[in-house]
C-alpha cells in the first residue's frame, strides 16, 4: 500500500521553508505559492512547494532601476543658541 504525502498547515510550511507565517500569507494573497483551500484552511504539499522554490517561484522580483529604495529622511539640526 502506498503512503500518501501529508498535508501541511501554514505554520508547518513556514517552518519547512524557514520563513515567517506572514511571508506565507503574503505569497497566498499574491497567488504565488502552490496551495489548496480546505474549508477555511490553507494546506500545502511539501513536494509541490519544494518544486515551486527550486523553479524560482519564491524569488522576490528585483527592484527596477527607476525604483530606488526608500531612504529615511534626515532631521535638519537647528543651531543651538547659547
Amino acid at each position: 500500500m502506498e503512503t500518501s504525502e501529508r498535508w501541511l498547515s501554514v505554520e508547518e510550511i513556514a517552518g519547512h521553508l524557514g520563513v515567517s507565517k506572514e511571508t506565507i500569507h503574503r505569497w497566498l494573497s499574491k497567488s504565488k505559492i502552490p496551495a489548496h483551500r480546505v474549508g477555511k484552511l490553507w494546506k500545502f504539499k511539501t513536494s509541490e512547494v519544494d518544486s515551486w522554490v527550486t523553479e524560482g517561484g519564491a524569488e522576490e522580483p528585483a527592484a527596477s532601476a527607476d525604483q530606488k529604495p526608500k531612504s529615511k529622511a534626515k532631521k535638519k539640526s537647528t543651531p543651538r543658541k547659547g
